[in-house]
């Protein structure tokens, strides 16, 4: 239960070397903004940098000229803008957070996530002692809104890690599946003795149900390096590596 992390962390390069800082030197879990990016640089990190390529800020470019679309606002004024945004309508406060029907589905939101713009990486680790470890990088969601964090960098969400059962990483959409703290229902439906895979199918399944059209994946290991992983809404790979292997082996999931 040893837990570090940062977030909407600018000008440090290596993010998850400053998260393994954090729960190394520190008593915190997370740290966020300008001053995680000054804890990184204080505890020897390289910055501050500027972290802008060729290639994002040609993106960048293509998307202000597209009126900044498409993007992550909604209910708000002026559409197909770069904004400023404000409010569509008058603001009511005793309105429904969301819409749901009679089977208790969200509304259907348009996903901005794919395998073209999401960079996430995650990676579970089981030492000869026994010990799990897992650890996730992101560079977050195309276009997001400054400010915005995902599920990166929230324990449970799209890691989690226990000694005592097992491991999951995720990836997908991460404002949808911060809500449902996929892996670490993975990891207790691993402790309550479902296999890794069946245990990756129920985390994905809980939030397909109420958001059908959101795309993401996860994968499972237990303690002894049995291994699963499911998806939904994309085709999932993910890799293994074991002493006794000479190479990676990729595991292809299907929706």
């Amino acid at each position: 239960m040893e837990v570090g992390a940062v977030a909407a962390m600018r000008y440090v390069k290596d993010g998850i070397r400053a998260a393994r800082l954090v729960m190394q030197h520190t008593e915190h879990t997370l740290l966020v903004g300008e001053k995680a990016s000054v804890f990184a640089i204080s505890m020897g990190l390289p910055g501050p940098s500027n972290l802008s390529s060729s290639e994002s800020i040609e993106k960048w470019t293509k998307w202000k000229e597209n009126h900044c679309q498409p993007n992550f606002w909604k209910n708000v004024v002026p559409a197909g803008s770069c904004g400023p945004y404000h409010p569509k309508g008058k603001v009511d406060v005793s309105e429904e957070c969301t819409k749901t029907n009679l089977m208790g589905v969200a509304e259907l939101r348009s996903s901005h996530i794919s395998p073209h713009n999401h960079d996430t990486i995650s990676m579970t680790v089981i030492d000869k002692m026994g010990h799990v470890a897992v650890g996730t990088s992101t560079n977050g969601a195309t276009y997001k809104i400054p400010g915005r964090v995902g599920d990166g960098p929230i324990a449970g969400s799209s890691a989690y890690a226990d000694n005592d059962v097992g491991a999951c990483g995720a990836t997908g959409d991460g404002d949808i599946m911060m809500r449902f703290l996929p892996c670490y229902q993975v990891v207790e439906s691993m402790r309550l003795g479902m296999e890794p895979r069946a245990a990756a199918k129920d985390a994905i399944y809980r939030i397909a149900r109420k958001f059908p059209n959101f795309v993401g994946a996860v994968f499972a290991v237990n303690k002894n390096g049995e291994h699963g992983g499911a998806c939904h809404g994309w085709t999932f790979q993910y890799s293994v590596r074991s002493p006794e292997m000479d190479d990676v082996e990729v595991f292809t999931v299907f929706p």
